[in-house]
């Protein structure tokens, strides 16, 4: 029998009209961004997907977007999970919130879920968990009489062999090839200290979701637009975020940013989850550290380090290693100044809103791996947790707490000796760096 979850038929002329609509939006938005030629053309602003659907059926598992426009899409598979990989030019994914999920239903065909969102600037990515070794077929694009277009991704299960084989000839591109160069800071006419704040996870990576399907993406991303505007309130800062849309950017490129713009704090900022304990609540400091205070922190540091995958990339290099007494000396001057901040933090925190059973601890998470800029990672809560949820949602609390992490700053800068930073191996060039104007 064939399984399928799809939109009813009935719909599709509902489904014509949203994507009429959604032309409409962009042409109203203007000659940027209002398409200039048919279905097919490539010009104009980004295509609008409305829907998706997977069918089953004789061995092989279809998923189908429906779309304002043709597009192009290049699809390739990858090991360790098994996933596949589809890269499309930017797609503005106006898809339900359960869209992808596929819970509660029989996942008796090649595809278990899958995931979007914007990968890099200018690109988008599907990255869909498969149930077993699966290979995609050739991608058919199709338009309807009433001018939708659909594309159609075909997956057919394979043996192991030659699923290995077919990931081994693909080509996963890291989101740093398509980056746009990174914004010029013109350190020497600013010397105010730069800060860098990163909001965790993005794009085709949602971090953890509430049982009411808040997205860690999100919240955490509100919350760090918040805490740069707070910074930039005083005009002592230079402020640089590591994205400013809803956008993946991998791990070791976080840590790049911070380091090639020679910056003098970073930040992290996250929402932990944890369902089988939803009485577990309040925020937690973390530091870098090859060895983890706790295992708690440890499978914490393993499940965030986990992000580049989720996002259907390989993780990137990190940091040069520590290669002689001076550069090792720098290390450990580095995780001094980012344990001092943490204190700080803490001390100003505390008052303001609930802190963890350990609110300092320590865990090997990549974002905190420079050997030359000060690390913290913020988990500001637990999603899981109804009153910390509620917490992370008002601007009340966002306020309240993000002054009292600008104070931290403040105390952090006050009378602080200048960081040495001896010759390391060159970093390679960031990704998208969001320069937040003083």
């Amino acid at each position: 029998m064939p399984h399928s979850t799809r939109l009813p038929r009935t719909g599709l002329l509902r489904t014509v009209a949203a994507l009429a609509l959604a032309a409409g939006t962009l042409l109203a938005a203007g000659p940027a961004a209002a398409q200039d030629g048919p279905a097919g053309s490539q010009s104009g602003g980004a295509a609008v997907a409305i829907a998706a659907e997977t069918v089953s059926r004789d061995g092989t598992t279809r998923l189908t977007l429906t779309l304002s426009r043709a597009i192009e899409a290049r699809a390739f598979v990858m090991e360790r999970p098994d996933r596949a990989v589809i890269d499309l030019p930017e797609v503005n994914f106006q898809l339900d919130q359960e869209t992808g999920k596929m819970s509660g239903r029989k996942r008796d065909g090649a595809i278990a879920s899958f995931r979007y969102g914007l990968f890099a600037p200018g690109r988008s990515r599907i990255v869909v968990d498969l149930t077993g070794p699966a290979v995609v077929e050739a991608i058919e694009t199709t338009t309807t009489r009433e001018g939708a277009v659909l594309v159609s991704i075909p997956f057919r299960k394979v043996d192991r062999d030659t699923f290995r084989k077919a990931a081994v000839a693909g080509d996963p591109s890291p989101a740093a090839k398509a980056a746009p160069k990174a914004a010029s800071m013109n350190e020497a006419a600013d010397t105010r200290p730069l800060i860098v704040i990163d909001a965790g996870h993005g794009g085709t990576d949602p971090g953890a979701i509430a049982a009411t399907g808040v997205f860690e993406k999100d919240i955490v991303f509100g919350f760090a637009q918040s805490f740069a505007e707070r910074l930039e309130q005083s005009g002592r800062y230079r402020l640089l975020m590591t994205r400013d849309r809803d956008v993946f950017v991998p791990l070791a490129e976080r840590v790049r940013i911070a380091r090639e713009a020679k910056a003098d704090l970073f930040v992290s900022i996250h929402a932990d989850s944890i369902s089988a304990a939803p009485q577990v609540k309040g925020a937690t400091i973390y530091t870098g550290s090859e060895k983890a205070t706790d295992s708690e922190s440890a499978r914490l540091a393993e499940r965030e380090n986990r992000a580049d995958a989720a996002a259907g990339t390989e993780s990137g290099e990190g940091p040069a290693d520590v290669a002689d007494i001076l550069q090792e000396l720098t290390l450990r001057e580095t995780r001094g100044f980012s344990a001092g901040f943490a204190g700080r933090l803490m001390g100003q925190l505390s008052p303001v809103m609930e802190m963890s059973t350990k609110p300092h601890r320590e865990a090997g998470f990549k974002v905190l791996r420079s050997p030359d800029v000060p690390s913290v990672l913020i988990e500001l809560g637990y999603l899981s947790s109804k009153s910390d949820l509620e917490k992370l949602q008002s601007e009340e609390w966002r306020a309240r707490v993000t002054g009292s992490m600008a104070k931290a700053v403040d105390l952090f800068f006050s009378g602080r000796a200048t960081l040495s930073r001896p010759a390391l191996v060159a970093p390679k060039r960031s990704a998208a760096i969001a320069p937040v104007s003083p």
